[in-house]
Order: structure tokens, then C-alpha cells, then sequence
């Protein structure tokens, strides 16, 4: 049967394999390029000053909040020290007492041994339970009043001892655990101030330049802040002290009115209080000042170097008041009030996890150790993110 299909034309002097090759060589040239391309990646872009500047600032901040788990950490090793070694004292003692009184009871069975065979008090020192035995015998019955007297004690102070010896046990493990804290904390406050290191120590001589005018920038608003708020204080004062005036005037001219008049009734009142706090702020403020140019140390609490915390908890306890350790429980104590109501010797928080502290001195300034690399200095308080203001007496 005849084929319906068409017979292709072909075009004189054309053939299809120059196409093929034509082909081929795109698609090798695409695939050489493509590879060229893979083989020579492009490089990392380098962060800008502005990025190097906020991790580092952010390294920093992290190694201030392990330093503040160290601190923790420490304060808790040391008391459980302290406590472990007065339970292991107070087992010695109690097993001296414990030999004592196994002794007088071994009196008591020698001289029954010596008297006619193994005695019933003898026996109940080798059972298993001596307390059964004496039960399921009625020794009481058997005993005079001082070998009953003997027993009684021997076995008060065998439950003590083992009390005791529990309690040291459990106070012994509590103790690893709080070192193991320490450990941890101090590998990662090193490990955090080592990025911070290495990043710096990248920069050329041109970049850390650059870096030191976005650092004092920074600094520039922190203290025209400070600046707005010393004037607002300021002003603040100043009208207190003519409402004062006033009201004293008045108070003067409603004498003379009523001579017969309660004399001066009521007057002073209240500035014992803000009196005696400003004693005590004076003279935090001056252990504080004492301090300026003594370096920063993660964990130091003087008196050659401090941390943050570590220098207002010494300030505090120039003044005759015991602050804790960390900034985490100094912020709970005392009382909050606004940033605007701050008066020299409060302590000023920072960050929202409260990782850093410093001493208020007025003019929006305060005292305080601020970081490794750096000595301890006066600085406007808005050179970081105000968490709160404390004051502590």
C-alpha cells in the first residue's frame, strides 16, 4: 500500500552536521565559563566598621554577663566550702563521741566477760541491729541505771554521726556542682574576650582610627545626654528650693500673725533622712573616685582592680552597707526610682539582663569599671541602655 506521508525537501548544498558542531561548542563554551565561574568564587565581603564595632560591643556584653555567673558561681562555692567544712568537723567531733561511748559500753562487756561468759551488752555491740536486739531482750530490764545511761548515748550519738556524715555527703556533691559552674563560667568569659581580641587585632592602623571616632561619637551623645539631664536636675532643684523659701516665708509671716502659736512645730521633718543618706553617698563616692585608673578585671573585687560590681559593692561597704555580689541581686536592693530622681551614690543597672552596674556621682555621670582593656572611669550613664536606678540605703 502506497505511503501518504510527505517527502521532505531537501536544500541543495546544505548538510545538518556543521549545526551539531555549532552546538556542541556553545554548549562546551557555557559549561568551561560555568566552571571557571565555580572555581573562583568571589570573596567574603568584609564587615564594615559599624558591624566590627557592634560585635565586638556585643562580645563584650556577653563576657560582662559571664563574668556575672562567675561571680555567682564563686560566692556559691565559697559557701558551701565554708559549709562542708564545718560538717566535717562536726562529723570528727561526733565520732570522737561516738568512739567514747563505744568505749565505756566495751568497758561494760568486759568486765560482764570477766564475770561470766559473753555478755548480753557485748552481743547487742556485734548485732547488725543493736537497737533490735536490745528490744527483742529487754537489756533495760538487765542493766543498772549508768550502763543504761552508756547504752542510750552510744546510740544517740551512732544516729548522729550518720546523720551528719549524710549531710556532708550531699554538701560535698553540691559543692563539685558549684565548681563545675565556676569552671564553665570562667572558660566562657575567656572565650568571649578572646573573639573580641582577635576581631581588633584584625583592623589596620587605618580602621581602628576610624573606629576610635565612631567610639568617641558615641560617646559625644552619651554625654550631651548626660548634659540635658544634669540641667533638668538642675532645675529641679531650684524649684524645690523657692517653693521652700515661700513656704518658710509664709510660715514666718503666720507667726508674727499668731505670736501664742505652736513654736516652729513639725519643722525639719524628714531631713534626717535625706541627710543621712548623703553622708553615706559621700563617702561612697569618695572610695570611688580613689579608684579611678585601677584596671578593669572580670571577677576582681579590689583593691587593685574590680569589676563592675565588685567596685560598688566595695564603695557601699566604705559606707557601712553589705551589698551581695552580683549585679543581679545588688538590683534588689534598696529602693527603685526614676533616672530623673537619681542622686549621687545610687547605683545606676544596665541592659535588660542587668549585666553591668555603676556609681552615680550627679551631673548624669557615674563611677564604674567598665570593661576589660579599660580602667575605671567616670562616664555619662547613657553610654549604655539604663535598666534601672537603685538606692541602696
Amino acid at each position: 500500500m502506497a505511503s501518504h506521508r510527505k517527502p521532505r525537501t531537501r536544500i541543495a548544498g546544505l548538510r545538518a552536521t556543521p549545526a551539531l558542531g555549532i552546538t556542541t561548542a556553545a554548549l562546551t563554551s557555557v559549561a568551561l565559563l560555568s566552571q571557571s565561574a565555580q572555581a573562583a568564587p568571589s570573596a567574603p565581603q568584609k564587615p564594615s566598621l559599624e558591624e566590627v564595632q557592634k560585635k565586638v560591643d556585643d562580645l563584650y556584653h556577653q563576657a560582662g554577663v559571664a563574668t556575672q555567673k562567675y561571680n555567682s558561681a564563686k560566692e556559691r562555692t565559697d559557701k558551701q566550702r565554708k559549709k562542708v567544712d564545718t560538717l566535717l568537723d562536726d562529723v570528727a567531733e561526733r565520732a570522737d563521741k561516738l568512739n567514747e561511748a563505744r568505749r565505756q559500753l566495751g568497758t561494760f562487756a568486759a568486765a560482764q566477760y570477766r564475770t561470766g561468759g559473753v555478755s548480753e551488752t557485748a552481743t547487742m555491740m556485734l548485732a547488725d541491729d543493736p537497737q533490735g536486739f536490745f528490744d527483742q531482750n529487754h537489756l533495760s530490764d538487765r542493766l543498772t541505771a549508768r550502763q543504761k545511761r552508756a547504752v542510750d548515748d552510744y546510740q544517740t550519738q551512732q544516729a548522729s554521726a550518720t546523720k551528719q556524715r549524710t549531710k556532708a555527703t550531699k554538701s560535698l556533691e553540691t559543692l563539685s556542682d558549684s565548681r563545675d559552674d565556676l569552671r564553665t563560667s570562667k572558660q566562657t568569659v575567656q572565650k568571649k574576650l578572646g573573639q573580641a581580641r582577635t576581631m581588633l587585632s584584625e583592623l589596620t592602623a587605618e580602621e581602628k582610627a576610624r573606629l576610635a571616632a565612631i567610639e568617641k561619637k558615641k560617646e559625644d551623645e552619651a554625654k550631651r545626654k548626660a548634659a540635658e539631664l544634669a540641667r533638668k536636675q538642675e532645675a529641679e532643684a531650684e524649684a524645690k528650693r523657692k517653693a521652700a523659701e515661700e513656704a518658710a516665708a509664709k510660715e514666718r509671716e503666720k507667726d508674727k500673725e499668731t505670736p501664742d502659736a505652736g513654736s516652729g512645730a513639725g519643722s525639719g521633718s524628714g531631713a534626717g533622712t535625706g541627710s543621712g543618706y548623703a553622708t553615706k553617698a559621700a563617702k561612697v563616692i569618695n572610695f570611688a573616685e580613689a579608684q579611678i585608673g585601677k584596671p578593669y578585671v572580670w571577677g576582681a573585687t579590689g583593691p587593685d582592680s574590680y569589676d563592675c560590681s565588685g567596685l560598688t559593692q566595695d564603695a557601699w561597704k566604705a559606707a557601712g552597707i553589705s551589698l551581695p555580689r552580683t549585679t543581679w541581686d545588688q538590683v534588689k536592693v534598696g529602693t527603685t526610682v526614676k533616672t530623673a530622681d537619681a542622686k549621687p551614690g545610687d547605683l545606676v543597672f544596665f541592659y535588660d539582663d542587668i549585666s553591668h552596674v555603676g556609681i552615680y556621682i550627679g551631673d548624669g555621670k557615674m563611677i564604674h569599671a567598665p570593661k576589660p582593656g579599660a580602667n575605671v572611669r567616670v562616664e555619662s550613664i547613657y553610654y549604655m541602655p539604663i535598666h534601672s536606678v537603685v538606692r541602696p540605703a
